[in-house]
């Protein structure tokens, strides 16, 4: 495949408004728009050099020297298509051959009204320090919801970001803040030496996009302790999976610090699960919010954690906190989604179906 055809699908996949392009050996170019994946009716099914030639023309001089046929590590990398847009790729083998999945990220940073997402994440980004977790599946707008939220803080206070990604999505315009964005593999060796050497930099806020790890829940836990605000994501369902993942990184001996730890400086969890909207052209977003009372944090250090959906769900008037349920019927009472959509999102069908009728 040429350089020509390939930006001509990647223009294609841009002015449609997908969300990602999957390129792999036997079939033709796939979008997701949307949610379903699209196969492109008018393209041929790709061959192995086809894909090769793809993943070259993604890494440009870093391909040099590779030889595709051989195994080699999965490769995250950005890859900017002049001003129309950015993508993550991320490059691997499967079968033998080389696969490309290329996840489409917008030019400018959509603020926190135009995602449709609760006005609270404006209160929850104006924290100056502690920990914040934005959580969910692959897909499901967390990068997106981080972006947003970076980007009212560029637009309300003058303070010091630092990213710290794997790779850089979101570009951010100067603004009331200063930006430092550093990318994992290239700028620096790790999230964790990134990390170190923020706490040296006069950081106010530090972003991290992705917790995969020991080392970087670690590190992350000691900058939020020592005055900053953290904000990372992580790939858990709900807040209570989400302060279970935390603690479970480490080991069983020192988990119990780490609940005490975690109870002291986590501020605030966001999960989200994105539903295709009531007409079908557009994805709505269902997002739960833990905001961290003084019982809540009780809750976590002596790991009662089987009370904080109650404790969400009375906390909804005072704390503007919610559970996916209850912001699930808020949708469907708006008629942003469909009551299919919903229970089928929902944490706990039955109980939710129980709540609509009642509705």
């Amino acid at each position: 495949m040429d350089q020509q055809t390939f930006i001509k699908l990647l223009a294609f996949g841009i002015e449609r408004g997908v969300s990602d392009i999957h390129f792999e050996v036997g079939y033709p170019p796939h979008y997701r728009l949307h949610g379903e994946l699209l196969g492109a009716i008018k393209v041929a099914p790709l061959a192995a050099s086809d894909t090769e030639a793809i993943a070259r023309l993604i890494l440009g001089a870093r391909a040099e020297g590779m030889d595709f046929n051989r195994p080699f590590g999965e490769i995250d990398v950005s890859y900017s298509l002049a001003s129309r847009g950015r993508f993550r790729a991320s490059i691997f083998r499967q079968r033998g051959t080389v696969g490309i999945v290329l996840r489409l990220i917008p030019i400018d940073v959509v603020d926190i009204d135009s995602l449709n997402l609760p006005p609270v994440i404006t209160e929850i980004a104006d924290s100056r320090r502690g920990l914040i977790l934005v959580t969910g599946a692959t897909g499901n707008g967390k990068s997106t919801t981080i972006a947003a939220m970076m980007r009212y803080i560029n637009e309300t206070r003058h303070a010091h970001i630092i990213t710290v990604e794997d790779p850089i999505e979101f570009l951010f315009k100067p603004g009331k803040c200063m930006i430092i964005q550093r990318e994992v593999g290239t700028d620096t060796e790790s999230f964790k030496d990134a990390l170190v050497a923020a706490l040296r930099q006069d950081p106010d806020v530090i972003m991290v996009g992705e917790i995969r790890e020991k080392e970087t829940a670690a590190t992350c836990l000691k900058a939020a302790e020592t005055g900053h605000l953290v904000v990372s994501a992580i790939h858990t369902p709900d807040a209570v999976a989400t302060i279970q993942r935390y603690v479970g990184m480490f080991e069983s001996d020192s988990q119990d610090i780490v609940r005490e730890r975690l109870g002291d400086c986590l501020q605030a969890i966001i999960s989200l699960r994105l539903l295709i909207g009531k007409e079908g052209r557009s994805r709505i977003p269902a997002v739960e919010i833990l905001r961290v009372t003084r019982t809540i944090r009780e809750c976590i250090r002596q790991a009662r954690l089987q009370e904080i959906p109650d404790l969400v769900r009375k906390g909804r008037d005072l704390y503007s906190m919610q559970l996916f349920d209850q912001h699930l019927l808020d949708l469907v009472s708006a008629d942003l989604i469909s009551m299919e959509s919903a229970i089928y999102a929902s944490s706990n069908p039955e109980e939710f179906e129980r709540q609509l009728r009642l509705e």
